[in-house]
C-alpha cells in the first residue's frame, strides 16, 4: 500500500473516532457475539476483500478463523496470493497473538460426494457417479441443492470440535453469494426442509436453518455510494428481516473524505465555479497551466463534485436504514495483504 492510501487510511480511522464517538454506528453488538459471519453485497462492491479483512481482524483477536468461499471463483487465493484453495481447510495467516485464518474453498461436486459419504454411506457409490455425469444432473435439475450442499457444509465446521470437544473455529467468515441472492440462499435449507418429510435430508436442513436463524449468525451487506449498490443493500436488509435472518453491518466500502468543501459542492457541481481564483491561487504555488490545462481541471472538478452529490443522495438513503455502518476507505493500486490488513484495522477501530 503508498503512502496515499496509509493517509487515507488514517483519515477514515479520524473519522471513525469522531463521528461515533458516542458509540452509536459502530459495529453492531449481535456481530460481536456472532461465530458465523457471511459477507454479502452486489457484485463489485468487495464484499471478498471485506470478507478477508473481516477474518484478519477477528484472528487478531487471538481467534481461530475459518475464511469460506462458496462461489468457485479462487478469489481468496488472489488476495492473499497463494496457490488455488483445495476444498479442505488450508492455514493461511497465522498470527503473532496466536488467531491465526484459514481458508476453505467450497466445490459442489466435494461437498456431494461427502454428503452422500457422511448420510447414506455411498462413498464408492458416489465416485461412480461423478463419472457418468449425475452430479452435474442432480445439481441440475434440483438447483436448491447446491445451496443445502454449501450451508450444511458451513454447519459443519462451525460446529466441528476436537477430541476434548474444544470447537476448531471460533468464528468462520463467509464469502457468500451476491445480495440479488442471499436471502434464497440462506433460506434454502427451510424451503428443502419442507418438501423432505423425513430422513437426513430433512435433519441436515432443520440443523442448518436452526444455525441460520440463530444469534451465532449474522450477514453483514457490502455497498458502495452509489444508487444502484444502495438500493440493492436496502431491498436486502428487508429481505432479509423478513426471512428472520439478523444484519449485522452495512459496510460502505471505498467511502472516501471528501476533497471539496462541503459548502461549496453543490455550487461548482453546477458549474459555478471561480477559475479565476483558483488559476490565481495555483500560480501562488508555482503551478502555471496553459488554458487547455486548466479548464480540463476544472472539468475534473466539476465531474468530482457532481459524484458527491450522488453519493449524498445515497448516504441519506442508507441513514434511513435501521442497521449500523462503518466506512472503508478506496484502496489504490489494487487490494493485497498489506492492503487488507489495513482495512482491518479500520474495522478493528469500529468495534469488530
Amino acid at each position: 500500500m503508498n503512502a496515499d492510501s496509509v493517509d487515507t487510511v488514517d483519515k477514515v480511522i479520524d473519522v471513525v473516532n469522531e463521528v461515533h464517538s458516542d458509540g452509536s454506528g459502530m459495529w453492531p453488538d449481535d456481530a460481536r457475539d456472532a461465530r458465523l459471519h457471511f459477507v454479502s453485497g452486489k457484485g463489485g462492491t468487495g464484499k471478498t476483500t471485506v470478507a478477508a479483512a473481516l477474518a484478519l481482524t477477528l484472528a487478531s483477536e487471538g481467534k481461530t478463523v475459518l475464511l469460506v468461499e462458496c462461489e468457485e471463483r479462487q478469489a481468496i487465493a488472489q488476495l492473499f496470493d497463494v496457490p488455488p484453495l483445495p476444498p479442505t481447510d488450508t492455514q493461511l495467516v497465522a498470527m503473532d497473538g496466536g488467531g491465526s485464518v484459514w481458508a476453505l474453498a467450497l466445490q459442489i461436486e466435494h461437498a456431494l460426494l461427502e454428503y452422500l459419504d457422511m448420510f447414506y454411506n455411498l462413498g464408492f457409490a458416489g465416485r461412480a457417479i461423478k463419472k457418468v455425469g449425475a452430479i452435474d444432473f442432480v445439481t441440475t435439475v434440483a438447483p436448491g441443492l447446491k445451496d443445502v450442499l454449501v450451508t450444511g457444509k458451513i454447519k459443519e465446521r462451525v460446529i466441528a470440535a476436537d477430541k476434548s470437544g474444544a470447537r476448531t473455529y471460533d468464528a468462520i467468515v463467509v464469502d457468500s453469494p451476491p445480495t440479488g441472492r442471499i436471502g434464497n440462499f440462506l433460506d434454502v435449507t427451510t424451503a428443502m426442509r419442507d418438501l423432505a418429510k423425513s430422513g437426513p435430508i430433512r435433519n441436515q436442513s432443520e440443523g442448518v436453518a436452526a444455525l441460520l436463524h440463530s444469534p451465532e449468525t449474522v450477514v453483514h451487506l457490502c455497498t458502495l455510494l452509489e444508487a444502484m449498490p444502495v438500493q440493492e443493500t436496502i431491498e436486502a436488509v428487508a429481505e432479509l428481516r423478513a426471512k428472520d435472518l439478523r444484519i449485522g453491518a452495512i459496510v460502505v466500502n471505498r467511502a472516501n473524505p471528501p476533497y471539496l468543501p462541503e459548502d461549496q459542492a453543490d455550487a461548482i457541481a453546477e458549474g459555478r465555479i471561480d477559475s479565476a481564483r483558483i488559476e490565481k491561487s495555483l500560480a501562488d504555488a508555482g503551478i502555471r497551466l496553459s488554458e487547455e490545462d486548466l479548464a480540463g481541471l476544472l472539468t475534473e472538478t466539476i465531474d468530482y463534485a457532481a459524484r458527491l452529490q450522488a453519493q449524498h443522495i445515497a448516504r441519506a438513503e442508507l441513514d434511513d436504514v435501521e442497521a449500523a455502518q462503518v466506512e472503508l476507505p478506496t484502496v489504490e493500486n489494487g487490494v493485497d495483504l498489506g492492503a487488507l490488513y489495513e482495512l482491518s484495522a479500520v474495522l478493528k477501530e469500529a468495534g469488530a
